[in-house]
Parts: C-alpha cells; structure tokens; sequence
C-alpha cells in the first residue's frame, strides 16, 4: 500500500475528504467544502494534493449539475488508502468510548482492538471491515479497467478474492506482499505479529509477471471476463516453494494434495498487495445459503444469538454428526451454525451440490429456532493444524464464538510411505494453544459411536464395558454405495442415503475411465482398441477410445513435442475424459503421459466423477525399438526427432498403477483379458 506522502492532510481530514468524494463524487466543490465544513480555497489545495498522491483522479462527470464543473473519483489506490484509515479511526472512536465508559461506570466497555495495521471487529456481531468500494465508485472502476492489464483467476484464487473482499479473511487486505508471506511461512503470524496461519497469495505464470511492475493496478477477473476488483500490486517476487510445503502443510510431499498443487499448478511468480472490491463473484447456486460475514452477523443480532457453535464439514451429515453437533451446542450452551465448504476441498470428495441437498434433507432433524445453516466459499488447503487455526479465524469473523475442531481436522489422509501427515489431535492441541488470541472457544469433537445395547450413540470414550461397538468408516460407506449394499439407518438418514445413490449409483452403472500409458510402442494402441471393442460388445454404456495419435491429429494439432506441450496434450485428453466419465460413459485414454505430475492433475480431475483406472503398459525400451514400426526410434536416435520419450526425453514410470501389463511375448487377447479381469474386480463391469 502506498504511504501517503507528506504534502498530504492530517490523517482525520483525509479519511473524510476521501470518503465524502466516494459517497459523492460528482457534488459541486461548495458542496463538498460545505460538508468538510472548510473552505473552497482549502478544498482546492486539498484536491491538488490527493491528485498528486495518486489517491483521486479527474473523472468524467455524469451529472447534469452545472455547477459540478468536474468530477473526482477514488484510484484503486486511493480505495485502499480509504479503508486504513477507516479502521485508524474506528479504533480511535473505540478507544474514546472505553474512556468515557470507564469513566461513567468505573469499568471498561469489554471491548478490544489491535494496536497494529487494521481493526479486528470488537465483538462477534458488530459489522467486519470489507474491502469493496461504493457502488458508483465501482461503477466507474469498472469503466476504466478496460485500459488495465487483466488476470483471469485461478478457481482458488476466486475462493480467496471473495473471503478477502467480504471480510472473512479479514484482517488482511489483499494478497500477502513478500515480507507478510515469510512471517505467516514460518511464524504463522503477519509481519505486524497478527495471528495469521495460511499464506494467502496471488500466484501468476512468468509471463504475465514480466508485464506488471510494483506500483501498477490491474484487473482481477473471474473465468467469464467479468472484473471482480483491482489489484494494486506492491510486491512481486519469486517464493521457496520447498520451503512453504515444509512449513505450512509439514512436508515437501507430492502425496499431499496442496503441496502437488504449489508445485505443478500453481504459478512461479507470487503478486502482493491491496485489493480494491469492485463485487463478488456471481453463484447462481443456492444463493439463500450464501450468507457474507456481515450477512450471518446481522441474522444473529437480529434473532438475538449470542453464542454460536459453527460446524465445518466438506462430508455429507450422517446421524453421528448430528448427535456430535447437538452435544457441542449443549456443552457450549450455544445456537448451532452449520457451515460446511462449498469451495475447493480434498480431490475425490463428494461433490458439493450432492452434499448440500444431503445437508438440505436433515436439515428439519435439527431445532430451526436454534440451528442455521450457511454455505462457505472457502478453497480448503487440508494443512491440518494449520488449517484449525485458519478455519477459527474465518468463523470468528462469520460472528462465532465457539468452533468444533475434529479428530485429525483438515486431514489429507497419508503421505508417500503411507503414514498419516499429521497425528490426531495436532489440530486440537494448536488450536488450543492460540484460542484466546483467535478469540473463538474450541469444542474438542467426540469421535461419535453406535451402541448397540443403548440404540444410540456414545462418544468412544464413554462406551460403558462390554457393550458392542457399530460404526461404518468413510471407506466403508464408499464401498456399500459403489456395491449397491445395505446402509443401516442407525448410520445415516434414509433421505441422506437416497441423495447419495443418486450421484453414486453402483460402480457397475458409473462412468469411468481407463489410462494406459507407457513408451511409444509398447502396445497402447492395441490393447485399448482391443479393450473398446470387448466392452461395447459387453453394452450398457458408452465406450469413447482416445488414442494419443488421434487426438494429436484432431484436438492438439497445433502442439509440438516440448515438455509444456505434451502437458497440454494430455490435459486435453484428461478433460475429455472427465466429461466422458462425469455423463456415465467409458473413455479409454492411450497417450504416452510420461509426467508423474501431468497424470496426478488427470486422475484428480476424473476421480470427481468416476474411477480412473491407471495401465502401465511396461514394456521394455528395447522391445519397443526392436518393433518400432514407424521408424521413430531410428531418426530420434540419429538425432533427427527431438524431445523423443526414452531416448531425449524421460519417461517416468508410474509407481502405484492399477495394472502393470508387459506386452513382451504376450498375445494382445491375453493382455486385455488382465484389463478386463481387473474392471471386474474393481466393479466396473458385471462378473
């Protein structure tokens, strides 16, 4: 953020000379001196200076009003100076009225703030600072960002850009420059000393980052086009990587779902500085769930709630849950806000319109005078303990007081040598050691059981001696609904269930998609024909083959053989197979893929949808040659092909395939047979 220069105004007159040209910025100038309650020649001098400072521009005047012979607007810059000092002077006012408090009653008003860059709200259900402009001001931002460079967001990024403008990532304001990035990378707190476990950052290509320079705005948009805020960059600089997997998420592991993503997805270059709100990004789904810090704040004022417990879920409900939920609110003595994720969360996880239709039909189990529930547009990073502490700010700003932290909370299941990230109650214990500076109470969650004596549920700890224990794990629950088996309604709701098995019917009747990869050669082609051909004589479903030639001809014609291309290539073809397996048909993929990374992104991209079903096909280098049919492997050895897979280029072979087939000395029947044997146990095909 710029620092106001030193021609400018006291701090008081500027905060109000900039607010009065944001709520009028086409007044006449009398007008304007009026309401400063100074005079014209001080007004002049004034404009002169915050036009120099580059807080106010001269703006084309919309009015029909005469004597408003010019227009002022507020700059991006002068957007973010506006909301500093609105939180200089709320914490001024504050500090006035504890005075004057004490002083009448001989106590302190209970109220606190921070006495560091911005002001946390002073209690749960007063108003959170938002970054967003009035709506003339972005009416006319939006007009003049068709002269600015342009960032189309990244899905996370639109995740992050919302909670920053409404508030709930607040206190910070906008995307973290260099030196706050460091101090949340390795101390958990901003430069300031603020509380802050997750660095949020801005990640762009290095191409975009050669075009902008600390000191310009830009234009933030969403995937459509539209401007959501301006970006006034004060930092561009290149992170450790290695060093934010280390500290953040607790290690440089692959396995870990936002460390594969800091690495393969996200950009090289990272772009810091405050934001200027223009407005939110558009969801045409379950608008009446969405609910703004501000939004949910206002609701418990109104329906005068003083505690509540939030419940963070990215899971459909079950009736332990429920039991878990009723307990804490009990125990906090608390109304209950059921807040789950509708943003990014854990590859593979149950999609969020199926989840918020289960969250819909139990939603009548709870009390509704006490019980409320809102959707939260948060993309998840699965940090564990980090991410506790992360999610008790976020709900301290929705207006929380109290906040469930579950076993093994944000948990991204096990690393590369197969054992958990984090231990079970890592999440508990860091929450705990931080809960009076987060300023939100932790309830411990109770790992929930079914008694069968009893008919109902116990907290494990509690099961008196000698009773029988029920309960069904999160695989095992994905194993019933993929084989068509009973779920027990001591386990979950009949209308749970029912929205389930609509989006997932049994394996035997989903889409899915089956990857061979391996050298050129090696026999792809002709297994995955052989394979087609065997499952639409089979029928049922629609079998889609794509060859890796074949797209390379039709889809990716304009595509050489570089390492950035045949990434693209393959995320092409790993698309086509989403859409493919997402409408219950079957595509068989036969590319080379010779990315570990590329084919993870694929695989991620699938298992929202269906089961991918990864083939290596392991034939040997010099069985490949030796067939070489084309002639290929002659002219790359001859240096005549470039860039060619296992002479120029590497190929790195799966390590967890679902199937290795070696083709060497084998009849193509017999290879397809081990394909289809393994689609049969897995499911996929009827016995």
């Amino acid at each position: 953020m710029t620092t106001p220069a030193p021609n400018l105004p006291e701090e008081d007159l500027l905060f109000r000379l900039l607010r009065q040209l944001d709520i009028a910025p086409e007044a006449s100038q009398r007008a304007t001196a009026e309401a400063l309650d100074i005079s014209l020649g001080r007004l002049n001098a004034l404009l002169r200076a915050v036009t120099e400072a580059g807080l106010v521009r001269l703006a084309q005047r919309d009015s029909a009003d005469r004597r408003a012979r010019v227009a002022y607007a507020l700059t991006a810059r002068g957007a973010a100076e506006k909301v500093r000092l609105t939180d200089r002077f709320l914490a001024r006012k504050l500090a006035e009225y504890d005075a004057l408090h004490a002083e009448l009653t001989g106590t302190g008003s209970g109220f606190s703030f921070l006495k560091s860059r911005t002001l946390m709200m002073q209690n749960h259900l007063a108003p959170v600072p938002e970054l967003y402009v009035s709506a003339d001001s972005a009416q006319k931002l939006k007009r003049e960002a068709a002269d600015l460079v342009s960032w189309d967001l990244t899905p996370r990024q639109t995740c992050d850009l919302e909670l920053l403008m409404n508030g709930g990532f607040n206190p910070l304001k906008g995307f973290l420059g260099q030196e706050d990035y460091e101090s949340v990378v390795e101390t958990m707190r901003l430069a300031d000393g603020t509380l802050w476990p997750m660095p949020i950052t801005l990640d762009v290509s290095e191409d975009f980052a050669a075009k902008v320079e600390p000191g310009q705005d830009i234009a933030l948009r969403d995937a459509e086009g539209v401007i959501l805020a301006i970006l006034s960059i004060g930092d561009k600089y290149i992170p450790n990587k290695a060093r934010e997997a280390l500290m953040v998420f607790g290690a440089d592991d692959v396995a870990h779902p936002a460390v594969n993503y800091l690495h393969h997805v996200a950009g090289p270059v990272y772009l810091g500085g405050a934001i200027t709100g223009i407005q939110q990004p558009v969801h045409y789904d379950f608008r009446a769930r969405r609910d703004t810090p501000n939004e949910l704040r206002a609701y418990f004022r109104k329906l005068g709630w003083r505690k509540i417990v939030a419940f963070q879920t990215r899971n459909p409900l079950h009736r332990a849950h429920q039991e878990l939920t009723f307990r804490a609110a009990k125990e906090a003595q608390a109304n209950l806000l059921i807040h789950p994720v509708v943003g990014m969360t854990k590859p593979g996880d149950v999609d969020h319109f199926t989840r918020v239709r289960c969250y819909e039909a139990v939603l009548d189990k709870y009390p509704a005078a006490t019980t409320h529930m809102s959707l939260l547009n948060l993309a998840m990073r699965m940090a564990g303990p980090r991410e506790a502490v992360w999610h008790g700010l976020i709900r301290k700003n929705h207006g929380c007081t109290h906040f469930i932290v579950g076993r093994d909370h944000a948990g991204p299941g096990k690393n590369s040598q197969g054992v958990d990230f984090y231990g079970p109650y890592d999440a508990q214990e860091l929450f705990k050691a931080h809960e009076a500076e987060i300023g939100i109470e932790m309830v411990d969650f109770k790992h929930m059981v079914y008694v069968q004596e009893k008919a109902q549920y116990y907290p494990a700890n509690e099961v008196p001696e000698g009773d029988t224990i029920l309960d069904i794990s999160g695989t095992e629950l994905r194993r019933r609904l993929r084989e068509g088996l009973e779920i027990p309604e001591w386990f979950s709701f009949p209308e749970v269930v029912k929205e389930l098995r609509r989006t997932s019917p049994p394996r035997s009747q989903q889409g899915f998609t089956v990857f061979f990869t391996g050298l050129s050669g090696s026999g792809k082609s002709t297994i995955a024909n052989a394979i087609m051909v065997k499952l639409m004589e089979q029928g049922g479903r629609p079998v889609t083959l794509l060859d890796g030639d074949v797209v390379r001809k039709h889809l990716s014609s304009e595509l050489g053989f570089s390492k950035e291309h045949r990434d693209i290539n393959i995320r092409r073809i790993g698309y086509v197979a989403s859409e493919i397996t997402k409408n219950g048909g079957i595509a068989i993929c036969a590319p080379i893929a010779p990315y570990t990374a590329t084919r993870r992104a694929v695989r991620e991209m699938i298992e929202s949808f269906g089961a991918f079903i990864e083939v290596h096909v392991a034939t040997s280098l010099e069985e490949c040659e030796r067939r070489d049919r084309k002639g290929l492997y002659k002219l790359a050895r001859e240096g005549k092909i470039k860039e060619f897979t296992g002479i120029s280029d590497p190929y790195e072979a799966p390590t967890a395939a679902e199937l290795v087939v070696d083709t060497e000395g084998m009849d193509v029947d017999y290879c397809a047979q081990q394909v289809l044997l393994k689609l049969e146990s897995m499911g996929l095909i009827a016995a």
